[in-house]
């Protein structure tokens, strides 16, 4: 037995090797750090805008302006922005603000850089520039909603129907400068997150862009800083859900599985999602959960085995160590465990028998779908409590019918009776009751009294989007306070947080091109290789900061029974309706929230 198992975990941890394009060749991965896909740096495929010589001609020398996070500036383009050289950023102490200064130049530039200086308030208080951050907004090709405009599921393997443009989203802290050609256009994202010690008040600073060792503009930026203190995201109560792919770092790094090159690449990823107030490890405990619908589909991280006399055995060397890399990144408080009910209804194991991969076709209601999973589940559930795991971990299942999630729910229970659930799928009154965290889609609401009794409960209520939603949603192509929207339609709704099927499910190149073979672009993956962030995850962290922000107001004003301030909180969420889009764009209804939200 021992040899069988140390066998499949030396498989497991085998390199992974792909066809490097343009190379000829495969390689894999070794420590060398050397891959065939860019890490460090990277040239942009070329835009298929071209510039208008005539539109730039005007354009003798390089501008610099403060921005708006709200747009995405074409490449290409004149921006449509009057040249302002100050700007006001408000926000509470620990909270992370964020600006976008925009450079644009007729004439090419060598190496546009960035440094920041110090924020004073005149009283002998500072912000630290090392309380500062950013990066270049690099460009990568996105496509658009299917042509009917009502989502973007659905196969588009070549993308010959759908328009193709670059479009700004990558946030790159890896280059310390970056060149620009002439007639185009280049962004500058500024995060400063406010220290939880600062002293309330204003403080001023500036943001020096410059060309090299030249200047090129000096921005002015003022920071007013609440009394109001955010905790520190381990802290957060939202429940934020992004499920992770261990499986496409190993790909894109050309690491072997679960090797420590692997967990290396992996540390800066998660230790950003963490810092985004993550709470779930995503845990697949089946081959393909999802039918391989990702470009790196999801291996079992339990090794299933079939002994000779047709007894189960299961080994979780592989879970436990991905459990604890994540736990010590932060994320501990849910391990969600894909899946009972896969979309293909197979099951992958070793046979001891025939010292082969095989596999078992059976489904819910089926005697021996019950006897694999319950000898599992015992397994697992014994395992669970070994570690210490077992009461923040759920069996969890997504978009299941209900028929299927009654005979499911009967076998976990036979196992475990103390087993939580989790569902990402429609409202079933029937089975609400057996879910420890429930989410649904954004289209549905759940009874007011459910969310009150699941609340006093202890339990999760969420809601997803996914490609089925035009707006709002998180495409590359998509507005980028849409993905702010999303906490705030929360808050509204008094849920708990929000769930997004992929946080990196990377394409096959991802810092280049966001399309996709089944999804519009973008709807795979928030964040780049390199712990590269993107304007759509720094904007989604606004929303969630936002909602936190909410939550402990509503719990000050009935604390100390300020019914004016909770009746504004809920004036301020009033206009965040679904039905609102397209028609009322997504900065419109964030940023008077916002404003509103600030003064309280």
């Amino acid at each position: 037995m021992k040899r069988i198992i140390n066998f499949i975990f030396a498989v497991l941890l085998s390199p992974v090797c792909l066809f490097a394009q343009g190379q000829g060749v495969t390689q894999c991965g070794t420590s060398t750090g050397q891959y065939p896909f860019p890490v460090q740096s990277y040239i942009e495929l070329s835009d298929p805008s071209v510039p208008s010589s005539q539109q730039w001609s005007t354009m003798k020398q390089p501008c610099v302006s403060w921005g708006t996070t709200d747009v995405r500036y074409a490449k290409h383009k004149l921006p449509v922005l009057k040249v302002q050289k100050n700007i006001s950023l408000t926000g509470w102490r620990g909270e992370k603000i964020h600006a976008q200064a925009v450079v644009w130049t007729g004439t090419d530039i060598d190496k546009l850089n960035y440094s920041f200086t110090e924020f004073k308030n005149g009283k002998g208080n500072i912000i630290p520039a090392s309380a500062f951050s950013g990066g270049f907004v690099r460009y990568v090709m996105t496509d658009e909603l299917n042509k009917d405009g009502r989502g973007a599921c659905g196969s588009r393997p070549d993308h010959t129907i759908y328009d193709s443009l670059l479009v700004a989203d990558g946030i790159d802290h890896l280059l310390e400068f970056i060149p620009m050609e002439k007639m185009s256009t280049r962004a500058v994202w500024v995060n400063c997150r406010i220290p939880q010690s600062a002293i309330p008040g204003l403080y001023k600073g500036t943001v020096e862009v410059k060309d090299g060792d030249k200047i090129l503009s000096v921005l002015n930026m003022d920071i007013r800083v609440s009394s109001h203190t955010l905790p520190v995201p381990s802290e957060w109560t939202y429940h934020l859900d992004l499920w992770q792919n261990p499986f496409a770092v190993a790909r894109y790094y050309q690491v072997p599985l679960w090797s420590q090159e692997h967990i290396n690449a992996m540390r800066p990823l998660m230790k950003m999602l963490a810092d985004a107030g993550q709470k779930v490890i995503t845990a697949a405990i089946i081959h393909k959960p999802w039918n391989g619908q990702t470009h790196d589909y999801f291996e079992s991280m339990v090794t299933w085995i079939r002994k000779v006399d047709g007894t189960w055995a299961f080994d979780y060397a592989v879970f436990d160590r991905w459990v604890e890399f994540m736990m010590s990144m932060g994320i501990n408080k849910q391990i969600n465990c894909y899946s009972m009910v896969p979309w293909e209804l197979s099951f992958q194991y070793f046979d001891q028998a025939s010292n082969s991969m095989q596999f078992v076709r059976t489904a819910p209601g089926e005697s021996e779908y019950e006897e694999i999973w319950v000898a599992m589940l015992s397994s697992f559930s014994r395992h669970l409590r070994e570690k210490g795991w077992f009461d923040i971990c759920t069996i969890a299942m997504d978009e299941r019918p209900m028929e299927v999630m009654q005979k499911t729910l009967k076998v976990i229970y036979k196992a475990d009776s103390e087993f939580k659930v989790s569902l990402a799928g429609n409202f079933h009154k029937e089975i609400e009751k057996d879910l420890y965290d429930y989410c649904i889609s954004i289209g549905q609401c759940f009874p007011e009294d459910v969310k009150v009794r699941r609340h006093t409960e202890g339990k999760w209520t969420t809601y997803y989007t996914s490609c089925a939603e035009a707006f709002p949603n998180t495409y590359t192509f998509s507005a980028p306070a849409e993905a702010t929207w999303m906490s705030y339609y929360s808050a509204k709704n008094h849920l708990d947080g929000y769930l997004r099927w992929a946080y990196n499910s990377w394409p096959k190149e991802p810092l280049l091109d966001s399309r996709y073979k089944s999804f519009a672009a973008g709807d795979t993956y928030f964040v780049y290789p390199g712990a590269r962030s993107s304007i759509r995850f720094e904007k989604l962290i606004e929303g969630i900061q936002d909602h936190e922000k909410i939550t402990i107001l509503r719990r000050e004003f009935t604390v100390t029974g300020n019914k004016d301030g909770l009746k504004k909180i809920e004036r301020l969420l009033s206009p965040f309706n679904l039905s609102s889009f397209p028609e009322i764009p997504a900065e419109r209804t964030v940023n008077k929230a916002k404003r509103i939200l600030n003064t309280l």
